[in-house]
């Protein structure tokens, strides 16, 4: 029995038959006896405390949520769960459906909101955030508002970006109960007095706990290739290698996978589990041949159907090794007996630094798995110089107990210069140390100071109350709320001068109202929208460009792709250097001039002005950036697929960012632009760009198209579950056929890179295209000599790329190809030279994209 259905058929009279329920519940249906942590966190809830649950990794907090959630639908109250990112907030998601049933459960986390006034809610703290600015009755109990608060992670208190999010709710929802937790929070005493102080409740905290499967750590002074052979032959597998580099995680997996990781019965058992598993080229064939070998690689830049295919096979118990990112602390589920720790030290975004107490504990914690393991080992491995110099005296040692004259002998190895290095002193102390105590990040907005202006009828002493409590209850110093309410005053000003606050005189008070609307999810997600609707207006929709400028307004408002941006400046830059030493520009005054040289940036110049316009009236669109750019729109431009844009940018260990860009970028296509601005060529894009997403990985789009369906939330969340017992959910796949509008546009793209390459004589491009299928790039230089006899040049404007110039004759689809003539637009008009050739439809629906074959290059009117 589900929890959802004994609430439905069972009165609790008391809250203590509650618990007693859930614990058998527990037990009955999962086989877990709590642990006494576990219920003394449960009892607290019941007995309406406060809880921040600071116990290891591996002690069941996720009950504990489970079992709070429980409660508080005992009581009939509202109860809320906040995690730090989206995916973790869908994750838990379907975890309490298939648990409280669909019914019970709802989500909103600015990408999708469901069933969002049911009694238990999932989002992400800047949403639970936003919710106690904004509605003064969030946590009144007779308005139906939240009453109880579980906030997981709760370490990102101290986020630099993100942390007011999780400070925010503890000051201002003062009749709400709170469940805080983390492993690693530190001393969080004041924290816990403050916290009472606010809710009149006590607070009770649940830490000191001993881990139920106990770690053992040790520095070990040898290279990761015979550690990990140790591990294997000890049976202290799985083994997860945590390096704080992408690159460094896929080259240590290539170099292992020399070493016999699993035999041969357990290579057939995962070829036999992966089966018909598709994998791309470029990195997806790395990856197939290491995880045959019994390697995983795990890290953000990964394609999400290559994450969730290494997390199903190490659930099987199918993968000894896998080698990743420290990625793996945040929710990740995937069972790992050992951790090796690469490095001590990490790059932080501006220097290198030795890892903090925190980020250790919540890396090495990962380590163990209850109910499997009667311990757990965490590994760090010495510096390379340390590893080579222990070698040479393993060697000096062995020569003198042979009798052997040792000599002076090879110099000590030293660390490179600037090396930030560590020790097994440093290991020491970071098991010895706690994590360091949470630091407040507090920060006033325009969009905060609105929001609490936006309440409803505020009377100015009401407003002020609670500026006062977000800036001066907070944990910052003194200096720094004195810091705050300084800017606080000043946007107020800014937001009085500008009209969109005005001032009345009531029955002796001051009255604050808006003079604006306040869209409902103004600070939620994609708070840019509004701006990128108005800016579409300036646009001209008989402009050639009027798709393509479109396209570069929503993306000036997304986040930047930073891999993506960083490659295209990176070659915009190699360029810019050939070109000015081709015309003879001395080095300095080249050095000079590349400062100004970056990736694309369309109509960075209207939108900027457009923008400055724009916050006069919306003053708090001042807290977001614009961000030009052009990803989508490139692409479009160079006639690239997914494929050829990680080629060209050589971004194949990025390819999962390069997805999550793409995908964002559809979704807001299709929610931000309105029906009436979409032009036929516009229609086209959007969905060209959603049909490749898919080809490459649905599931990102998969998952946020089912979440328009409510009623579906038990069967996915079923399918959730057999995923995370390790049973192998291959993504879903549809031919690409299917879509024939966005097959079309990929055909045109296709042909179209062809004709760029031949228009610039990009023979090695055209070789690559066009070799494996017999027609080389010797055959289009010779074939392109007869053209450029005739003509000067091959047009790449806008009309060569016209539909009119691509003719397609689908009556052999029987004989499994299409026939294609794509026309050369020649300076003269003539549209007498082209390329002809076939489609090969099996291939295609192989590919996930058009299957190109050319057979001729030359004049049309030839047989």
């Amino acid at each position: 029995m589900n929890l959802g259905r004994l609430l439905e058929t069972t009165v609790f009279t008391e809250p203590d038959e509650a618990y007693a329920s859930f614990e058998q519940w527990a037990w009955e249906e999962r086989g877990l006896r709590l642990y006494p942590a576990q219920e003394e966190a449960i009892l607290g809830i019941t007995l309406g405390s406060n809880v921040i649950l600071a116990t290891p990794t591996g002690t069941g907090k996720s009950l504990v949520a489970m079992g709070a959630h429980f409660i508080a639908l005992a009581e009939g109250r509202r109860t809320v769960y906040t995690a730090p990112i989206k995916a973790l907030v869908s994750e838990k998601f379907f975890d309490l459906v298939s648990v409280f049933g669909a019914a019970n459960v709802g989500m909103v986390t600015g990408d999708s909101s469901i069933n969002a006034d049911a009694p238990i809610l999932c989002c992400t703290a800047e949403i639970l955030a936003n919710l106690a600015i904004r509605d003064k009755d969030v946590d009144n109990a007779d308005a139906g508002g939240i009453t109880q608060v579980i906030m997981d992670e709760f370490h990102y208190y101290a986020d630099p970006d993100r942390g007011w999010a999780w400070q925010v709710p503890l000051l201002l929802m003062h009749d709400a109960q709170f469940l805080l937790m983390s492993a690693t929070l530190g001393d969080v005493t004041e924290l816990a007095a403050d916290l009472s102080d606010a809710t009149g409740r006590d607070t009770a905290l649940v830490t000191g706990v001993e881990r139920p499967v106990p770690l053992e750590f040790r520095y070990a002074v040898a290279p990761a290739h015979e550690v990990v052979e140790q591990l294997v032959a000890d049976g202290e597998t799985p083994a997860y290698l945590v390096h704080f580099n992408q690159s460094h995680a896929v080259e240590q997996a290539q170099a292992l996978s020399s070493i016999k990781v699993v035999d041969r019965a357990g290579r057939d058992k995962i070829a036999e589990v992966i089966g018909g598993f598709r994998f791309s080229a470029g990195f997806g064939q790395t990856l197939s041949r290491l995880v045959r070998s019994g390697i995983g690689v795990h890290h953000a830049g990964m394609l999400p159907k290559y994450r969730r295919l290494v997390e199903q096979l190490a659930q099987r118990g199918l993968l000894k090794v896998i080698c990743g990112t420290d990625t793996l602390g945040v929710g990740i589920n995937v069972p790992i007996r050992t951790v090796v720790i690469s490095a001590l030290t990490k790059f932080d975004g501006e220097k290198m630094r030795r890892l903090s107490a925190r980020e250790f504990h919540q890396i090495a914690g990962r380590a163990g798995r209850a109910g499997y393991d009667t311990e757990g080992d965490v590994v760090v491995l010495a510096p390379e110089h340390e590893v080579e110099n222990a070698k040479q005296s393993a060697k000096a040692l062995a020569k003198a107990a042979a009798g052997k004259k040792i000599g002076k002998g090879p110099k000590k190895k030293t660390p490179p210069q600037g090396f930030v290095g560590w020790s097994e002193q440093t290991l020491e102390k970071l098991v010895g140390s706690q994590p360091e105590p949470l630091v407040s990040r507090m920060r006033v907005t325009h969009s905060m100071v609105l929001g609490v202006i936006g309440r409803g009828e505020s009377w100015e002493g009401e407003a002020l109350n609670t500026m006062q409590m977000l800036i001066f209850d907070s944990h910052e110093p003194k200096a720094k709320q004195y810091e705050h309410a300084r800017t606080a005053i000043e946007i107020f000003r800014t937001l009085r001068n500008g009209g969109i606050v005005e001032v009345h005189e009531e029955n002796g008070q001051r009255l604050l109202r808006l003079t604006v609307e306040l869209q409902s999810n103004f600070a939620l997600n994609q708070p840019l929208s509004p701006f990128a609707l108005a800016a579409i207006e300036l646009l001209d929709p008989e402009s050639a460009t009027y798709a393509l400028d479109v396209i570069s307004i929503i993306e000036a408002t997304l986040e930047d792709p930073r891999a993506i941006l960083r490659a295209q400046e990176h070659r915009a830059r190699g360029e810019a250097i050939g070109a000015m030493k081709a015309e003879g520009i001395e080095y300095d005054e080249r050095m000079e001039l590349l400062e100004e040289v970056t990736y694309p940036k369309p109509l960075a110049e209207l939108l900027g002005e457009a923008y400055e316009v724009y916050v006069k009236d919306v003053p708090w669109a001042r807290d977001y950036e614009l961000r030009p750019k052009s990803v989508v729109r490139d692409m479009i431009e160079r006639a690239f697929g997914f494929r050829d844009l990680v080629s060209f940018y050589q971004l194949g260990r990025a390819e999962g960012g390069v997805l999550r860009y793409l995908s964002d970028a559809f979704r807001a296509f299709e929610r931000t632009i309105p029906e009436s601005a979409k032009s036929p060529e516009l229609e086209e894009l959007i969905d060209w760009l959603g049909e490749l997403v898919r080809q490459v990985d649905s599931s990102l789009i998969d998952e946020w198209e089912e979440l328009q369906h409510p009623e579906r939330a038990e069967e996915i969340a079923a399918r959730h579950e057999a995923e995370e017992a390790g049973e192998l959910t291959p993504p879903s796949t549809r031919s690409v056929l299917a879509n024939e509008r966005a097959f079309l546009v990929m055909i045109r793209n296709a042909l179209f890179r062809r004709v760029q390459a031949a228009a610039f004589e990009r023979y090695s491009e055209l070789d690559e295209l066009d070799a494996p299928q017999g027609f080389g790039g010797d055959r289009w230089r010779e074939a392109l000599d007869g053209y450029f006899t005739e003509y000067e040049e091959i047009g790449v404007d806008a009309s060569a790329r016209a539909a009119a110039l691509l003719s397609l004759d689908r009556s052999t689809a029987s004989e499994g190809h299409w026939q294609f003539r794509q026309v050369f637009a020649d300076p003269q008009g003539d549209h007498d030279w082209g390329i002809v050739g076939e489609i090969d439809l099996a291939a295609s629906e192989e590919l996930g994209e058009p299957a190109v074959r050319v057979t001729r290059v030359g004049p049309l009117n030839a047989g």
